[in-house]
């Protein structure tokens, strides 16, 4: 138990710590199982909630006659999109800092050479 928590799992925290970052992206972009089991909108998953906010940004064809207004539209449409896609990618932002000393840990101990 020593020689695991001594040796073995210091050399291979690199190894776990990407994928433990590529296993928390894989769920945290996983929404096709919560489309296909949930019913309720008010359980759906964030990546859902902006799935249809992306769906409803786009125009109509019946919204060609009235051209002021289909143009605020469109503009606040796309402010909540982009705002919508860049609040959902925060957690992940934060989170990619603590598991760079790992990527560089895993890079370096791959190059050296002896």
């Amino acid at each position: 138990m020593l020689y695991f928590f001594k040796i073995l799992l210091p050399v291979c925290m690199p190894v776990v710590a990407v994928l433990a970052l590529w296993q928390f992206v894989a769920m945290w972009n996983s929404y096709f199982d919560a489309m296909i089991y949930l019913n309720s909108a008010s359980k759906q998953p964030l990546q859902l909630v902006l799935r249809s906010i992306l769906i409803q940004s786009q125009p109509e064809s019946g919204m060609i006659a009235d051209i002021q207004s289909t143009a605020e539209r469109a503009k606040m449409a796309e402010l909540l999109k982009y705002a919508t896609i860049i609040i959902s990618s925060l957690p992940l932002l934060v989170m990619y800092p603590f598991f760079q000393k790992y990527f560089d840990a895993g890079i370096m101990a791959g190059s050296i050479k002896g």
